[in-house]
């Protein structure tokens, strides 16, 4: 009868010794879960690129093993590698290290995560590089140069129509009672012509780095008046010694 207590108490030792050191049903199923038919079956479609099969055969596996780390580590290699959707690749990984987390990989699991993570903040904020930034906005802004320097150039030449503009108006429009002086010419009679108007100006040679309103400013004169004295002037194609001419005040 003694033997028999001293049995007891072994094999009780035993199982409790093994309930300690975690072996129990889930390691065990844990260690087997590659063994798996459905499992093994996703292994041999991936051998023959057959990669959207494979991705069922290890979804069914984890149907049958919820708790499959190696099944989980399969989908998130294809999801990642083979599918390009980084967000179920990265939900696969992070499986694979709850229920591994002391796995050897681990440490390249997480590399891998932090990559996937990185992809899909690229997709969701696209952000240009700060070169490109730059660019744009030196662009802006000679744009901006330009087009001021044409409503200037329009303005000057406006005014210039708008003061050459005569009204002439015509002999029946003339009360009786004024007299216009008029000349003959072989028999025609013609009426004087207009005086014309002469604007006094100096030349100045653009020295390194002046611009028209720089100029205009040295001779105290308004910049329209500077541009509408010489027509032809670019303001952004100035040279070194290149004539300007200045009205006088």
């Amino acid at each position: 009868m003694t033997s028999w207590k001293h049995l007891l108490c072994l094999c009780l030792a035993i199982a409790g010794s093994l309930v300690l050191s975690g072996c129990g049903p889930s390691t065990i199923a844990g260690a087997d879960e590659e063994k798996e038919p459905q499992f093994l079956i996703g292994r041999s479609r991936v051998n023959a690129m057959d990669f959207q099969g494979a991705i069922e055969a290890f979804e069914q596996a984890l149907e049958a093993n919820p708790r499959s780390g190696a099944a989980h580590l399969e989908m998130g290699w294809l999801f990642a590698e083979k599918q390009s959707d980084s967000a179920a690749a990265i939900y696969h990984y992070e499986k694979y290290l709850r229920l591994r987390p002391g796995a050897d990989n681990a440490e390249t699991i997480r590399q891998h995560i932090f990559r996937l993570k990185q992809e899909l903040a690229k997709g969701v904020l696209p952000i240009p590089p700060s070169t490109e930034i730059q660019r744009q906005m030196e662009q802006l802004a000679e744009d901006n140069r330009h087009l001021r320097d044409q409503v200037a150039r329009l303005q000057a030449a406006s005014q210039v129509a708008s003061s050459n503009r005569t009204v002439v108006p015509s002999l029946a429009a003339l009360p009786s009672n004024v007299g216009v002086p008029l000349r003959s010419v072989g028999g025609t009679v013609s009426a004087p012509k207009a005086e014309r108007i002469t604007v006094s100006t100096r030349t100045h040679k653009v020295q390194a780095g002046e611009t028209p309103l720089a100029i205009a400013r040295r001779y105290n004169v308004k910049l329209d008046a500077l541009l509408t004295a010489n027509p032809e002037l670019n303001p952004k194609r100035m040279r070194v010694g290149q004539s300007v001419l200045v009205p006088l005040r």
